[in-house]
Order: C-alpha cells, then structure tokens, then sequence
C-alpha cells in the first residue's frame, strides 16, 4: 500500500511542493539557476531549526544514558541469568535517577513524520494525480529528479550530471568522514541499555548516538552511497542535512560536555 496516496499525505505533500515551488519562484530574480537548489536547502533548513528540540532532548536522554552505563553494566552482569530481574533493576534504576530508558524515542517519534514529509516531495515524480513540478527544477542544467545511478543505467548521464550530484555526492562524503573522525566511539565504550536489557556500543559523547564502532563509521558513508540512487532535490536535502546534523552535534558536545 502506498501511504502517499492516501488523500492527508497527498494533500500534504502536494502542498509542500507548491510551497517550494512558489519559494522557488520568489528566490528565481536573486539567485537565477540557484534558487531551485537554494529553495531546498532553505526548506531542509527551517525543518531542522524547529526540529532542534527534539535534538537537544536526544543530546540529553545520550548524556543520561552514558552517565548510567556503567551502573547497568554492572546490573547486566549480575542478572544476566534472570531477564525479569534485569528488567526490574534496570527500571528501578532509572526511576532513582528521575530517568526514563525510552526518553530518547520520543524525539525520534516526533521527527519521522517532519522528516518523511518533505523527504517524501523529494522522491515522488507524481504527487496527488499530477507530475511533481519541483523535480522538473534544474541546477547548472540538470532536473531536480535526476538521479545519477538512472541517468547512467538509461545511458544519459552527461556531464553536468557527473559534474553536479558528483559533487554532491563527494560533499556528503566529506561531511562524513569530518562526521567520523570529530566523533569516533572511544575504545573504552560502554553499553547502552534500555528496559529489555540489549545493549550496543557507543562513545560517551552525548551527541554521538550509541553503535558498534566499525558500523559507525560505515554509516557516515551510507547516506553518499544513497545520494547516488535518489533524486537531486533528495541528494540536496541530505546533503544539508548532514551538514546541519555535523554543526549541532558540535554545538550540543559544547553544551551537553561527557561526564568525566
């Protein structure tokens, strides 16, 4: 079933377009064959700042998280035969701290449905029975719906279109390996436990979600190799976001500093 077409979603989604596409039009007489790409950037932009609560609630339920990791090491240690009992300790520990092991979904929960939206108007040619009009926009010559890897499977990849998701691409990768080296999991990391008593491996960098360290610098590199196979607009939007998701978790590392 393809939720896009129920008539809320469609209707959401054809108004989004239409908005980007007036913005487009209002930014055309300034920034000529930019405004296209600069309207999606703008777009991505404002949906970040008002989702930076949400960021700043994760950044906390990490910080509380790594501040209880060794204690709940220590709990998985000595119930790790009884997951009932591991599971009682484990919210008993939290409740003692005035914590909650899923304060961090909540933000989650909240940016899904911001985040597929708009992510949604950059993926779909079609949108409520008509053509989406935002991926007919063009940077440097290129359509906003272009992708690479099709341009290249259908034997019309030219070169602006190397040239310009090429150097998407390439920026995105960047930012991630910026991304990797700024915040690669310590060594000694600890486990992050929730009410079932799992736990992976993270930093104790509060900004830095808790993964095993190898998959964390592969996925620095996942959203380059996704660039190549979705649309422009989509690799304009992730690249924005990369960048803006680099520049918060500096700012909330500052704010939010790991526990010694």
């Amino acid at each position: 079933m393809d939720l896009t077409a129920l008539p809320l979603i469609s209707a959401l989604l054809d108004a989004t377009s239409a908005g980007l596409l007036a913005l487009i039009s209002a930014l055309r007489p300034l920034a000529g064959p930019l405004s296209a790409a600069l309207a999606v950037t703008t777009v991505t932009l404002v949906v970040r700042v008002a989702l930076i609560p949400a960021g700043v609630a994760q950044a906390k339920a990490d910080r509380t998280r790594a501040r209880l990791a060794p204690r709940l090491r220590e709990l998985q240690k000595r119930h790790r035969a009884d997951r009932e009992r591991l599971q009682r300790e484990t919210m008993a520990l939290y409740r003692a701290e005035g914590a909650s092991p899923w304060a961090g979904c909540l933000p989650l929960l909240i940016q899904a449905p911001i985040v597929g939206l708009l992510y949604s108007v950059f993926l779909h040619p079609a949108i409520a029975g008509h053509p989406n009009g935002l991926l007919s926009e063009t940077l440097f010559g290129v359509p906003l719906g272009t992708s690479l890897a099709g341009a290249v499977a259908s034997g019309g990849a030219s070169v602006a279109t190397w040239t310009v998701i090429g150097a998407v691409v390439l920026a995105i990768a960047a930012v991630g390996e910026l991304t990797r080296r700024m915040f690669r999991p310590a060594a000694s990391a600890v486990p992050r436990t929730g009410a079932g008593g799992s736990s992976g491996v993270g930093g104790s960098d509060p900004a830095v979600p808790a993964v095993p360290a190898g998959l964390f610098g592969a996925l620095q590199f996942m959203t380059a190799v996704a660039a190549v196979f979705v649309p422009l607009a989509a690799g304009i939007y992730l690249l924005t976001t990369v960048a803006w998701t680099l520049g918060q978790r500096l700012v909330l590392r500052r704010i939010f500093p790991p526990e010694a």
